[in-house]
């Protein structure tokens, strides 16, 4: 296949909500348990998928919470390791993305044109939530990327509201992607938490997919009454940034892009697209 083009006037892109798997899982896959196959090959298609360049991604990964929303400025964003206990090379892994203050900034004239107040951090550096999966996605860290944080009150109805006001990135070239995980008990992670897991990722998916999208928006703002949902996510850190991706597309179509029943050999775990392809579109 032909490497994706740029993007122009009038192309509107999708979003993503994604699984980022776990720690640096692309760099030590051998030491960990299961298949990461099923995952790598989906976040290898969302560059083919999409089949243009854009002009800079929006993350929104679970792993940068702050009081308000808070987007990152740098023009050459560093690496965090915010994780603990791995080989010592993965404390030396590099993803130079580079970063982009004119979407930055833009991002903040829409958040607060939405009633939002908006920090910026110049010094945060690239979280695992984004460098891990987005060195499998884009592995030549050649398209600008930005993160913008989860507010650590979790509010889905402001997640929502702030994806809502984003949504004209979309016409601009900005790639949106929600970066967590349909499961994120790390206490159940194993034999434990195969059920809940399984329960939950069942509702979610077909809260996303199926139906009409009317009712899609009320139904997940109703998330914590789903089966299993606090077993899931006792926190819902790795939940809302889903909220971002489908605030920016609201009144479009959910569509299952990735699952597995048995993530790292126990967890149901899937990803979501939102929007029509920019082929699809053109067809």
């Amino acid at each position: 296949m032909s490497s994706p083009s740029s993007t122009s006037v009038g192309t509107r892109l999708p979003t993503y909500f994604i699984s980022h798997g776990g720690g640096p899982w692309p760099w030590i896959e051998d030491l960990m348990p299961g298949d990461f196959t099923p995952l790598r090959s989906s976040l290898q298609r969302i560059p083919r998928e999409v089949g243009i360049t854009p002009k800079a991604i929006l993350a929104v990964s679970g792993h940068w919470e702050t009081p308000e929303f808070t987007v990152q400025t740098n023009p050459a964003p560093p690496m965090l390791y915010d994780y603990g206990g791995f080989p010592d090379f993965t404390y030396e892994i590099q993803y130079p993305a580079p970063g982009s203050p004119e979407v930055a900034a833009r991002v903040k004239e829409l958040l607060e044109g939405a009633g939002f107040p908006v920090r910026e951090d110049a010094e945060r550096g690239f979280d695992h939530g984004v460098f891990a999966p987005f060195a499998v996605s884009h592995p030549d860290a050649d398209v600008p990327i930005l993160q913008l944080s989860i507010k650590n009150s979790y509010d889905p109805a402001d997640h929502l509201a702030a994806g809502r006001a984003l949504a004209p990135l979309r016409d601009e070239g900005v790639l949106i992607i929600g970066s967590g995980f349909t499961f994120h008990n790390l206490a159940l992670f194993g034999a434990a938490g195969t059920e809940p897991s399984k329960q939950f990722d069942t509702w979610l998916t077909d809260a996303v997919v199926a139906g009409p999208v009317a009712d899609r928006t009320p139904r997940l703002l109703r998330w914590d009454e789903a089966p299993a949902a606090r077993l899931a996510h006792p926190a819902e850190d790795h939940l809302v940034p889903l909220f971002v991706a489908l605030g920016a597309a609201e009144d479009e179509a959910g569509v299952l892009q990735y699952h597995e029943d048995a993530f790292m050999d126990s967890i149901a775990s899937s990803s979501y697209r939102f929007g029509a392809l920019p082929s699809d579109a053109a067809a």
